[in-house]
């Protein structure tokens, strides 16, 4: 859980620092490339069992949704907006998790308490958003193409994880994560074919892509998986709250990205509605 919390936290920063140097399908496709690559061969070399057939196939194509949209919006977005506030953004995801819960069989009805909170969360959304998006011009479009990107990505994270937690998997969940990341990986090699971009070579921004590699994607995604498989949705889902605090802290710190007074509110209020959501819903089972 502190790996997920904190290693995830700067991956928003390592990000921003990886598209000074690459274009976005290509790092999104070299990083899962590389991680997957290493994760798949050292399980085999381990002597790990490695998913077959259906399961390779359900397997990969979970990485592809999860990592690939998830993961690739946010990249793509981080091109329009700062890296803090992408994180942000990103806290709203429980919503469309909770709202994919209640059409994917078996079906969990939204109730009226949630939907106040997932209304509340909005409301903070649209105060972190809207004052950008309603300046016009490049870089109010700039701010909303990031934010629609972003819930793109949301619903692709968390349709991804949906599917994955009804998957029955014998293969470990370490294992089935380094097949995610290089099914993504393997997923954007022809986007980083058709849109190449320009590479501008640095030592940061390779930095960069090595840091997202290793504490992103080896050590922060197995992390994860391995934490969804034996702690309670409960105690994982506390990595929304810590990640964008880490986020935005490292985008003021190395970039001085804008955080006022209305960003913090925004995310105040964002943070209280999650909050409402997952313990009403949490309430509701019990």
């Amino acid at each position: 859980m502190l790996s997920v919390c904190f290693f995830w936290g700067t991956t928003y920063l390592g990000i921003r620092m990886a598209l000074e140097t690459f274009p976005p399908m290509l790092l999104v496709s070299a990083r899962f490339l590389l991680s997957g690559g290493i994760l798949v061969l050292g399980s085999a070399l381990a002597g790990a069992h490695l998913p077959r057939g259906r399961e390779l196939w359900l397997t990969a194509l979970n990485g592809v949704v999860v990592l690939g949209i998830g993961n690739g919006a946010l990249v793509l977005a981080e091109v329009w907006i700062p890296s803090g506030m992408a994180a942000l953004v990103i806290t709203l995801g429980p919503f469309w998790m909770i709202g994919m819960n209640a059409v994917l069989p078996p079906r969990e009805r939204i109730h009226l308490p949630t939907l106040l909170g997932m209304l509340v969360g909005l409301c903070g959304a649209v105060l972190l958003v809207g004052p950008g998006a309603l300046q016009g011009g490049a870089a109010g479009e700039a701010w909303l193409r990031g934010f629609l990107v972003l819930q793109v990505g949301c619903v692709g994270w968390s349709l991804g994880s949906l599917l994955q937690r009804r998957q029955a998997n014998r293969a470990h969940p370490i294992v089935a994560g380094g097949v995610q990341q290089l099914a993504a990986g393997v997923a954007f090699i022809p986007l980083a074919l058709l849109f190449p971009g320009e590479i501008h070579w640095s030592v940061r921004g390779v930095g960069a892509v090595l840091y997202l590699m290793t504490f992103g994607s080896i050590v922060g995604y197995s992390s994860y998986i391995y934490a969804m498989d034996k702690l309670p949705v409960a105690v994982v889902s506390l990595y929304n709250y810590v990640n964008p605090v880490v986020a935005v802290s490292l985008g003021w710190l190395f970039y001085r990205e804008p955080f006022g007074w209305r960003e913090a509110a925004a995310m105040c209020i964002i943070f209280a509605g999650v909050a409402l959501v997952k313990r009403m819903e949490s309430g509701r089972k019990h």
